[in-house]
């Protein structure tokens, strides 16, 4: 079983109990970020952490099973060179962003921002559906005038309202960004296509020229 330790405590809880040594923490050898409310677990964001993850798979498995250590080390080394190239996407990408200030309806993109320049803002914390007070609503249109930040993004599976609401007061824009923590029943993406999409909406939010 893979598993974000810290991300949901009844998965935590699942795994100690039925799977103990059936589970892989793919977080494990990473350094996490502080967030609002303890660890940040959005690790996938930055697609360096995606390869570093795919070597831990594959160096567990490999353990289970060596006999099939090649095929596990040859998959992890083509995920590498694929995290590689599209990490050079974003970067290449987002090089030239007139806008530095990533707000966002909930602090998911901390790793993506660190990676590639920016500095998050969050409505609401780890929390998704977490709501936030009025007076935080307040601070981050504060922000949003102050950094000349004219889009803000909220996520696939939750209501756009709060971020579409703070957009309305500040003359932005509200546009989606996919924080991958779940897929849409109708989706056909992969990760790959999904971060180059996140890559095509933070170029135009961000006003990189």
């Amino acid at each position: 079983m893979l598993y974000v330790k810290g991300f949901q405590p009844a998965v935590d809880e699942a795994v100690a109990q039925q799977a103990a040594d059936r589970s892989i923490d793919v977080t494990a050898g990473l350094q996490l970020l502080d967030g609002p409310e303890g660890a940040d677990p959005h690790v996938w964001l930055d697609p360096a952490n995606m390869s570093k993850i795919g070597s831990v798979i594959a160096a567990r498995l490999s353990a289970i099973e060596p006999e099939k250590a090649t095929s596990f080390t040859t998959n992890s080394t083509a995920l590498t060179a694929s995290m590689n190239a599209l990490s050079s996407e974003f970067t290449q990408g987002l090089a030239t962003c007139k806008a530095k200030t990533l707000v966002v309806s909930h602090s998911a993109f901390a790793y993506l921002a660190k990676a590639f320049g920016f500095t998050q803002v969050g409505i609401s914390g780890l929390n998704p559906e977490a709501e936030p007070s009025p007076a935080r609503m307040r601070d981050v249109a504060e922000v949003m005038k102050a950094n000349d930040v004219s889009t803000i993004y909220y996520e696939t599976l939750v209501d756009p309202k709060v971020a579409q609401t703070i957009a309305d007061e500040t003359g932005a824009s509200a546009v989606m960004l996919d924080p991958l923590e779940g897929l849409a029943f109708d989706s056909t993406g992969d990760y790959v296509s999904v971060m180059k999409t996140n890559l095509e909406t933070l170029k135009k939010g961000q006003q990189c020229l």
